[in-house]
This record gives structure tokens, sequence and C-alpha cells, in this order.
């Protein structure tokens, strides 16, 4: 089936076609209309679920991790300060291994208030142990969702999918709607390995001494460096049944180029036009987007841009004093390697300004024009 639908409303049909048990919701702009659809689904009957109305986003992921110890499949929904609120949360959840899943809605992070996209809230907890995954489309927003339960419970970890406010969620786009039979298939129950059982007692994250804290950090990261094999297996299942997938990188335009343009979120679509376009008047360029940026695809990248000269990133999010995050994952990953292309990080669309295509044209044509950056941060779009 197939309907016109918002990128908030792709979340919620991913939520009922994975047979969530609990849903804990506390709302924020711009992702309320998720919670709110869900909400109404659930008091209607049509959703057999238990939903939990909380006083906080920190409350809200305290609950889940409660209801995902007791071996039940979880979601929740937040944005912006909301996530900031769940900092703490986020690493119980981790640490605890536990496989909830949640959307976040990109959107920026005050002072001064605003509530357009940028990406600097969900990056700024990719310290917290819990894979990201980003959206550049509807479609993409509902199958992620998808995956995302079959990932966190094959490797015991959380998963955050993000999406961007507005672009996506409150904007609407035709959407392959599979039936529950279909994701049935795809998805089986879940089982736990270990759950809360009064006839089994177990003692869940307690404390751990030094000579044990170590080993729990260790088993965590080995569950990441898990993720880009189960992850790619997934997506070819997916892929399989449905006849549509997502890697954790994907190249467009030129099969090979000089110049590589790398993006994430929904300014990939705007960078497919403008990459096309440039082809077509003798540019020596191609797209690269990037889907999970935990853990971060180093060797798929590094295999897509070998013999590459110069890296284009465009970075809808800033970390102060350093720039933008992605440029600076891309360069810790690449500087160990003898060969590695220059490294042209941009800055623009904070706030949910429009990263327009003249604006990725213009940051295409300043890798062409030189041989390195002149300054550490390129900014685009900036008014003087």
């Amino acid at each position: 089936m197939k309907k016109v639908i918002t990128g908030n409303q792709a979340v919620a049909y991913g939520v009922i076609l994975s047979r969530v048990d609990v849903i804990s919701a506390y709302p924020i702009t711009p992702q309320t209309t998720i919670v709110e659809e869900l909400s109404e689904l659930t008091a209607s009957g049509r959703m057999k679920t238990v939903f939990l109305k909380v006083e906080s986003e920190h409350s809200a992921m305290a609950a889940l991790i409660g209801a995902s110890t007791g071996g039940v499949r979880c979601f929740t929904a937040t944005s912006s300060h909301g996530l900031a609120y769940m900092h703490e949360m986020l690493h119980w959840a981790s640490g605890a291994r536990l496989p909830i899943v949640l959307v976040n809605v990109n959107r920026a992070i005050a002072p001064p208030w605003n509530i357009w996209s940028d990406q600097s809230d969900s990056l700024s907890q990719r310290d917290t142990g819990w894979v990201q995954l980003y959206c550049e489309h509807n479609q993409e927003v509902l199958d992620t969702v998808l995956q995302a339960y079959r990932i966190a419970e094959s490797v015991k970890l959380p998963v955050m999918v993000v999406l961007d406010a507005y672009v996506l969620s409150h904007t609407s786009e035709p959407v392959e709607i599979p039936t529950a039979e279909e994701v049935d298939a795809f998805l089986p129950p879940y089982c736990p390995e270990y759950t809360i059982d009064t006839q089994e007692p177990m003692a869940f994250s307690t404390i751990a001494t030094p000579d044990h804290f170590l080993e729990f950090r260790y088993k965590i990261q080995k569950a990441m460096e898990q993720v880009p094999e189960i992850a790619k297996k997934v997506n070819d299942e997916f892929r399989s049944r449905f006849n549509r997938g997502y890697g954790a990188i994907e190249r467009y335009g030129k099969e090979e180029a000089d110049i590589l343009l790398m993006t994430s979120g929904t300014v990939t679509g705007t960078s497919r036009i403008v990459v096309e376009k440039l082809n077509r008047k003798g540019y020596d360029v191609c797209g690269l987007k990037i889907k999970r940026f935990r853990p971060f695809p180093v060797e798929e990248i590094c295999k897509e841009i070998k013999g590459a000269k110069k890296v284009a990133i465009i970075d809808r999010n800033l970390s102060a004093g350093v720039g933008g995050i992605f440029a600076q994952e891309l360069r810790a990953s690449l500087y160990s390697r003898e060969k590695r292309p220059q490294i042209f990080g941009f800055v623009s669309g904070l706030g949910g300004r429009d990263i327009t295509p003249e604006l990725i044209e213009e940051a295409i044509q300043y890798t062409v024009d030189h041989p390195q950056p002149e300054e550490e941060i390129l900014w685009l779009g900036l008014k003087k």
C-alpha cells in the first residue's frame, strides 16, 4: 500500500508494524505528532500496546529502561532539549545493553530558541553508546525503524533513528507501507536472553568495582564493532523482501572522481541534483551519503574515497571550537593512512536555514578552486 504521509507519520507506521509493546511519551516540537498518532491508535484499541504518559523526557527513557529490562519491545521519540534531558538515561540504556529504539527529530539546541532543524542535538549524544542512523526521505524513515529493531536486538544495543525537522517530519511524500504479515516475516518477536523473572532472580545494572567495570565497556565496544556486519545482513534481507535498501554509505554520480561531496540527512537529496548538474557540465565530482554515524563507517568510506584528491563535507551541525562533526570524524579516521585526500569542512543550515542548490554548488566550486581549505571551518550562507 502506498500513501502520501509525513515523516512523523512514517515513524508511527514503523512502530505499529514493529509490534512495539511499550511506548513512553513526552511531547516536544517537532516530534509531538509521532506520539500523538500512536496515542490515538492505542486509545482506540487499534494498537495493542502500553502507552505511558510521563512527566519528562528523562522519565520517558527511564520508563523504557525498566520495560526493556522486563523483556518487551520499546519505543520513544524526542527532539532537541528533550534528547539533552535524556542524556543520563541514554548511558543507562546502552550500559545495560537494552535494545530500545528512539526516534530523534533533529532540532537546534537553544539559546536562542529555535524549533527548526540541525543535527547538533543527536550528534551531541555521539558518545552515549547508541547506534545512530540518519535518514534522507520518508520512505527511508519507515524502513529504518523496522531495521533498527533487528539491529538493536541482534547486538543488544539501543538504536537512534534520526530525521530532519519539518523537511521530513512535517512534509508529505509517497511512502510504500508493507503489510503486517510482510513485516512479521522480517522482524520476529523479541526474545531477550536475560529478563526480569521472579522465578529466577537476577541483579541488573548493579555496582561494578574497578576489577570489572573495564570489561563492561570493552563488551559494548565489541558489540559496536559487530554492527557493520549485522546491519549489512539486515539490510540485505530487507532489500530481498521489499526491493529497497540503504547501506551505511551510498555513492552517487560518477564512479570515479577527483572530488567527493559528503552529506547526511535531507541535504543529500538536494546534493544529488547538484552533482548530476555539475557532471553534465564536466565537473569531476561525485556524492557520498552517510547514513550510519555510529559506529562511524570508516572502512566503507575509505573504499569509496580511494582515488579522490579532495573531499568536501557539508555539516548541518557544529562542535564549537572544532567545526563540523562529520568532518571531524573523517579527519580522525583518515589520520593514520598514508594516502588521504584533502578535507574541506563546510558548516551550513544551522537552525533550519536552507541549504540551497546554490550553496552546495558554491561548496563544490570552492573545493575545485583551492588546493587546500583557507580556514578550518568554511561557512556556507553566512550573513556578513
